[in-house]
């Protein structure tokens, strides 16, 4: 990829799409308004579950180790096996497992999934024996899609810093839409409240929920809104697959008015959603009717109320 100038002073709105929990169509969403506009960079942020490259079909152009923090490491060879850092480690990642040096037939070892990298060990041994250095995370990337570029990223298994993770794609898009001269990032975000959803949504210029009409999906719905209410973000809101219940569906059109954030509409249950992910499509490029037309709808008002705002 060929770099680019950064142009500092070029403003970029930001548009994260959000929902509950994982599985109500966010991503789909995501796919659809990347598919109905130009002129954007898209992010996947939801690092602890990406999928949106799975639609997106992303050619990698960079790739970039990723390190949220520090890990400790024994070097056997020096350890005396006092046994100090095992006593003051409050996380129990250390034990006697560790290999002779020809002076202690055993030593201490640090469990690598264990560790939370605070450092105590480190700081309390005597001997300087362990070392902290940086621990790599995962990975993250710059590609290039159908749809113009994008930023996403792999985190590890059972590794944390997902929400540094998050701040860091965020950011890089940001550097990337003003390289490319563009005025927008698209963002998949998070599901949940947790510190990634955080990452994900804190400064942008307008969050669009993600529901479903189920009675965890108005729950879920109330916690997210509390969330962004509390940042003062602009939010709007969508419910999927209204009709397998437009009791409850109805309720949370109810909800979103009380609670003050806009509702952009309903997108109907449809198997075709699936099929065109399958299709690695976006319900809106794979067909016109069904869940597309409402799709497109929803879309397209998102995009207005994003676009009436100045961006930053």
């Amino acid at each position: 990829m060929k770099a680019l100038p950064i142009l500092d002073e070029q403003p970029v709105r930001e548009l994260v799409v959000i929902s509950g929990k994982g599985g109500t169509g966010k991503t789909s969403i995501v796919a659809s308004l990347a598919a109905m506009t130009s002129g954007t960079v898209l992010a996947d942020c939801d690092v602890d579950a990406a999928d949106l490259h799975l639609v997106m079909r992303p050619t990698v152009k960079r790739r970039e180790a990723f390190s949220g923090g520090k890990r400790a490491r024994i070097q056997s060879e020096l350890c005396t096996a006092c046994g100090k850092c095992e006593e003051l480690c409050r996380f129990g990642a250390v034990a006697w497992t560790g290999p002779g040096n020809g002076r202690d037939a055993i030593t201490l070892e640090i469990d690598p999934t264990a560790c939370e990298g605070c450092g105590v060990c480190v700081h309390f041994c005597d001997e300087k024996a362990i070392t902290f250095e940086p621990a790599i995370n995962g990975q993250w990337f710059i590609s290039e899609t159908r749809h113009g570029p994008m930023v996403h990223a792999e985190l590890g298994i059972a590794e944390e810093n997902s929400g540094k993770l998050v701040s860091l794609i965020r950011r890089k898009a940001s550097d990337l839409a003003r390289q490319y001269g563009f005025d927008t990032v698209l963002i998949d975000g998070s599901p949940g409240v947790g510190c990634p959803v955080i990452a994900s949504i804190t400064g942008a210029d307008l969050v669009l929920i993600v529901t479903e009409p189920t009675l965890s999906g108005i729950h879920d719905l109330d916690r997210v809104v509390d969330l962004t209410s509390h940042f003062q973000i602009p939010t709007t809101v969508c419910v999927n697959k209204w009709d397998i219940n437009p009791q409850l569906s109805k309720e949370i059109e109810e909800q979103a008015e009380r609670r003050g954030v806009g509702f952009l509409g309903r997108v109907r249950y449809d198997q075709a959603v699936t099929k065109a992910q399958l299709h690695e499509q976006a319900i809106v490029e794979y067909q016109d009717g069904g869940a597309a037309e409402d799709v497109r709808e929803v879309c397209k008002k998102a995009w207005e109320r994003l676009r009436g705002k100045s961006p930053k």
